[in-house]
């Protein structure tokens, strides 16, 4: 049975000047009212004890308007002023619900410059995207179509490091289920392969940090050179910026078509829990493991797999995937990286990844 989901489609686009610095403008002030609610909420809790709700931080938000200090606020559209502050909301709420860590001040030169725009703060017509205190529509380049009859329900702008600009669309779409398949796969992530499968294949990891970590490190050795606050710094910057923004797309579009075949290929989908966050600690694997980038293929699957109609098992870390016989059941004591075959007492001969991904999709399967 086919179901609606809320799935953003982003685009490049070309600002004109003005527009460019309309934004920007709406790009301070956002961080502004965030970094300022996110302070007041932060005395009141420290000092008094109480806690701001994000109707408080609203009707805050219209004092300071009034104040002559922030008077330019006024100058921007108010809806990206307010969606900071649910954004503010939220991060709070999963904090208490101890999902995520307290919310940090926004720096002007390291967070994500973007502003979000709702229904009421942008005009949708024959395709053509204007937003609020703008004349002209955006020229955004439409690399794929929108699902048809789609509109946007909600609009994010956003510029990169690398000074590219992006606007994401959120909009419903209509997804029917893949046909059902008899094939079920286990997953093993990997350094040397991006991922073992059941199958006994292996998917080559790509390593794209690697492979541009020579015009990386260049990039980043002529920044040090130079002057700071000097336009050649900033140049220098955009430059290994952009370079990281290389990397970074590639990566994802090799993890998009990863994912995609296997989630139209498998029915069962079962894939080892890792603990990403305590693997990178480790800094003989920290950079390979940033590279694989596995809790991102995770998060492909396990949205794809729903959205598809397949069944995605995330099976306890704890497995002893690699030292357990697949064919028989025995568990051996140790198991060092550096062994990449070895001999059961059965006389089975394993591949240790291809075990490893076979004891998983046996583990998701019993659990599934």
């Amino acid at each position: 049975m086919a179901q609606i989901v809320k799935r953003a489609f982003k685009f490049r686009f070309h600002p004109t000047p003005e527009q460019a610095e309309e934004l920007a403008r709406t790009f301070g002030c956002v961080r502004l009212v965030y970094n300022k609610a996110l302070e007041m909420r932060t005395r009141a809790y420290t000092l008094e004890g109480r806690k701001v709700s994000y109707v408080q931080s609203s009707a805050a938000l219209t004092e300071w308007k009034k104040t002559t200090g922030l008077a330019f606020l006024n100058e921007v559209s108010s809806v990206p002023l307010q969606q900071a502050l649910r954004h503010l909301q939220a991060a709070f709420a999963n904090f208490f619900a101890k999902r995520a860590r307290y919310p940090t001040f926004k720096a002007r030169k390291k967070s994500r410059a973007s502003a979000e725009y709702t229904r009421s703060a942008f005009r949708w017509t024959d395709g053509r995207l204007t937003l609020a205190k703008m004349d002209a529509p955006l020229a955004i380049v439409w690399s794929r179509p929108l699902p048809e009859g789609a509109t946007p329900s909600t609009v994010t702008v956003s510029k990169d490091a690398a000074g590219r600009w992006f606007v994401s669309l959120l909009v419903e779409e209509k997804i029917s289920p893949l046909a059902p398949v008899e094939r079920n796969v286990g997953v093993d992530a990997g350094i040397t392969s991006l991922v073992t499968l059941s199958t006994g294949e292996k998917i080559v990891n790509p390593k794209h940090e690697r492979a541009d970590r020579h015009k990386l490190a260049k990039a980043q050795r002529s920044l040090a050179r130079k002057a700071k606050g000097s336009a050649n710094r900033e140049k220098a910057r955009r430059k290994v910026a952009r370079v990281h923004a290389r990397i970074a797309d590639r990566r994802r579009d090799h993890l998009h078509k990863v994912t995609t075949r296997l989630v139209r290929e498998n029915q069962v989908i079962a894939v080892e829990d890792l603990t990403v966050r305590n693997m990178v600690k480790n800094h003989s694997l920290a950079r390979a493991v940033s590279d694989a980038s596995w809790r991102e293929l995770r998060s492909m699957l396990e949205y794809k797999a729903a959205w598809y109609g397949r069944t995605f098992v995330a099976v306890d870390r704890w497995l002893p995937s690699s030292k357990l016989c697949s064919a028989c059941g025995a568990l051996r004591d140790k198991m060092p990286l550096n062994v990449r075959e070895w001999e059961c007492v059965c006389g089975v001969v394993h591949d240790r990844d291809v075990n490893a991904a076979r004891n998983v999709l046996a583990a998701g399967l019993a659990e599934s």
